[in-house]
């Protein structure tokens, strides 16, 4: 982990400080991520308490029954996703490590929705990465109240 790591949007309408972030991220595939995104969110997952925000662009959507999307409301940059509901994966903000000031030194260690991943994404050192289909996502999101992602 790093102590801090600064970053924001494209326009710098919003810029965050992050502590605590790890060394490693994940890969989503899911057709909102790929539409929020325009390509794979390639995110790190940070405590949403060690993150804070700056400046006055960010907005927020409600993009599922369970989840939100903090984006810049003058550039459209995505600035985080967030799971909204308890469980597994509440209490925590992905953040893509490209609006990182410095993206380097991130080890993508696993993908999600890979079953929907498009043949023209390909990633170096598939070997010992977590790898789960859109069932198995589907499946840890429905204990979530409102059930699984809407993609």
């Amino acid at each position: 982990m790093t102590a801090e790591r600064t970053g924001g949007c494209l326009c710098g309408a919003v810029r965050f400080a992050a502590r605590d972030v790890p060394g490693k991220c994940g890969v989503c595939h899911c057709e909102m991520c790929r539409r929020w995104t325009g390509s794979a969110l390639i995110g790190v997952t940070v405590p949403t308490g060690s993150v804070t925000f700056s400046g006055d662009g960010l907005r927020v959507i409600q993009s599922s029954g369970w989840a939100e999307r903090g984006f810049c409301g003058e550039c459209g940059s995505g600035i985080y996703f967030r799971v909204t509901r308890e469980g597994e994966w509440f209490g925590n903000t992905e953040l893509p490590i490209g609006i990182f000031d410095d993206a380097n030194g991130f080890e993508i260690t696993n993908e999600i929705y890979i079953d929907h991943k498009p043949d023209s994404f390909s990633y170096e050192g598939m070997q010992g990465r977590r790898l789960l289909t859109r069932a198995e996502c589907v499946e840890k999101f429905s204990a979530l109240e409102g059930g699984g992602p809407e993609d």
